[in-house]
């Protein structure tokens, strides 16, 4: 399996919109600093946040039991191991979300 393909396509569509994001971003600040304003109005303060590490958890434990019932399919099926694998991932990835969605909301409405 060629992966030197893969590898080329993620990098130029990675590094193409990191490059203009960095460039937008300098020139921004220096056009606030020769204004005289304050730079702080773009410095985002970083919160570690229980939420976004709970959402992270959940999605890849269902990234991994994407990966596991995508293997069982794959192999008791007669299904692609492509078609097993992606739609698997997808489906209990996208599963992980909706069930961290459905705690915050529990956790919103048990504060108030």
């Amino acid at each position: 399996m060629d992966i030197t393909g893969v590898v080329a396509i993620i990098s130029v569509f990675g590094v193409i919109p990191l490059i203009i994001f960095l460039v937008h971003r300098h020139r921004e600040r220096k056009a606030l600093i020769e204004k005289g304003l304050d730079i702080s109005l773009l410095v985002e303060e970083k919160k570690c946040s229980t939420l976004s590490s709970l959402k992270y958890g959940v999605l890849l434990i269902g990234l991994a039991i994407g990966i596991l019932i995508g293997n069982i399919l794959d192999a008791y099926t007669g299904l692609n191991e492509e078609v097993s694998y992606f739609s698997m991932i997808f489906l209990f990835g996208g599963l992980a979300l909706l069930v961290f969605y459905g705690l915050v909301k529990r956790q919103e409405e048990n504060l108030e």
